[in-house]
């Protein structure tokens, strides 16, 4: 619950006083004061007492999530995948269809609608790799970026951060040209993809990243030059790595190595770059993607509706490879679920509980999470930092009888995207009370969006 003068734009100086606030560590702290001027934190007292100009926090308050993984025009096939089985690859025909529906408006209608959703569950930041760049056919728009153009401008519009992870896509299969729907992904080469990302021009909230598809869809070659250009332009770097069997098995036989070592051998690799699954990799991948510097984004809930399989997140980590968290294909929205998840599912491939504390899923959906889309002033509650703030109520029957002891695995473990009532962004409340201030009906903006571009 939110109460005091909350305004739509950030107040060139603000407080807010938080009845718990996790600034770190095993437990929360309480009666926490937190300054902001210009959306930025200039000072966080605990245990202080409540000023009455301040915007009050009622429950527990943590940094804002990010999103470091999302494909935002997915979150049309949500529900409607799931009858007949099926695998990876076709599920991924059902993803194509809604791609060659897609224009610039209705993908825009589509992203401001999914992004207010991340919102609404406390998401602060995304990471959008986007690859739906042209016409269909492939032949490019007037403005050779209105795909890109309209997801930032959709981020805008819902009131959350973004890194456009503008995404080189070449090829169907090594040596295999772009077929079909993957027109639209696929730039005439490298240079092409180079030349069109250096038109792209972003404001404020916004900054640009470059992908590589996968190994699959951009050859070791044009993955050098990607890697080349994110890297004097001091962008962040992703791709998709080993996420399947048959991606592995692919890249042996069309390289001789794995996708990991293709990358690595691409100059692809280092503490910029963002390893998205790394679902099925070797001992010798583990120890590449980590003595590399390289992250990886582990997607919980989508690996596992994708029946894609459980990634060695524990192994990563105790490797070097920092660890953060995306949303994918947006199975469902909930970075809650999406912590949890890594922990849950390790369990049961294991045998074995404990491989992750709350603490550690709190920190890869914050701060690291946000370091690696290139916001690493956002994603904690300290001074310097830039204001992001989600609450989460303690009086939802998920939370209750939670104590001041447990509120940390309490939330984590318990906790859900419909138990958040308030974000704010860069100082600029978003959701108060769980209305999204800037899109309004959420639900409705999503079933119009959605409607517009799937079979009824």
């Amino acid at each position: 619950m939110t109460r005091g003068p909350v305004s739509g734009q950030a107040a060139d100086l603000t407080t807010y006083f938080c009845d718990h606030a996790w600034l770190g560590g095993d437990a929360t702290a309480k009666a926490v004061l937190v300054s902001v001027h210009d959306g930025r934190i200039t000072a966080v007292e605990a245990g202080a007492r409540e000023p009455r100009e301040a915007v009050h926090l009622a429950g527990v308050t943590l940094p804002g999530f990010a999103n470091v993984h999302s494909h935002a025009f997915h979150r049309a096939l949500r529900g409607r995948t799931q009858r007949g089985g099926g695998t990876f690859w076709s599920w991924r025909e059902q993803m194509y269809r809604v791609a060659a529906a897609l224009s610039p408006e209705s993908y825009y209608a589509l992203a401001r609608a999914t992004y207010a959703e991340m919102t609404l569950a406390g998401f602060t930041s995304v990471g959008e790799f986007h690859y739906l760049h042209h016409q269909p056919g492939g032949a490019p728009y007037a403005d050779a970026n209105e795909m890109g153009a309209a997801l930032v401008a959709a981020a805008c519009e819902a009131g959350i951060r973004i890194t456009l992870l503008d995404t080189c896509y070449l090829e169907s299969a090594p040596g295999r040209p772009a077929e079909g729907p993957q027109l639209r992904f696929a730039d005439a080469g490298a240079e092409a993809w180079a030349e069109r990302v250096a038109g792209l021009h972003l404001g404020a909230g916004a900054r640009l990243g470059a992908a590589i598809h996968s190994v699959r869809a951009v050859p070791p070659a044009a993955a050098r030059l990607v890697a080349h250009a994110a890297a004097s332009n001091d962008l962040p770097l992703h791709f998709h790595l080993s996420e399947q069997v048959s991606e592995n098995e692919t890249a042996i036989a069309a390289y001789g190595a794995t996708p990991a070592a293709v990358l690595g051998g691409s100059g692809a690799l280092g503490p910029t770059a963002v390893a998205v699954h790394g679902t099925h990799l070797s001992g010798k991948d583990v120890e590449l993607l980590a003595s590399s510097g390289t992250g990886v984004c582990m997607c919980p809930t989508t690996e596992r509706d994708l029946a894609d399989g459980v990634g060695p997140a524990r192994l990563l980590a105790e490797a070097g490879a920092p660890i953060s968290l995306g949303s994918d294909s947006h199975a469902v929205i909930d970075a809650f679920e999406e912590m949890r998840g890594l922990e849950l599912d390790e369990r049961l491939v294991s045998g074995r509980r404990g491989h992750w504390s709350a603490p550690e899923l709190l920190v890869a959906a914050t701060s690291a999470g946000h370091e690696a889309i290139g916001w690493p002033d956002c994603g904690r509650i300290a001074p310097g930092s830039v204001a992001d703030l989600v609450t989460v109520t303690l009086d939802s029957p998920r939370l209750a009888g939670a104590t001041p002891r447990s509120f940390v695995e309490h939330v984590v473990f318990a906790g859900s995207a419909p138990d958040v009532t308030d974000v704010v962004v860069a100082g600029r409340v978003v959701v108060s009370q769980g209305r999204h201030r800037l899109v309004g009906d959420v639900s409705a903006a999503l079933g119009a969006a959605i409607s517009s571009v799937v079979e009824r």
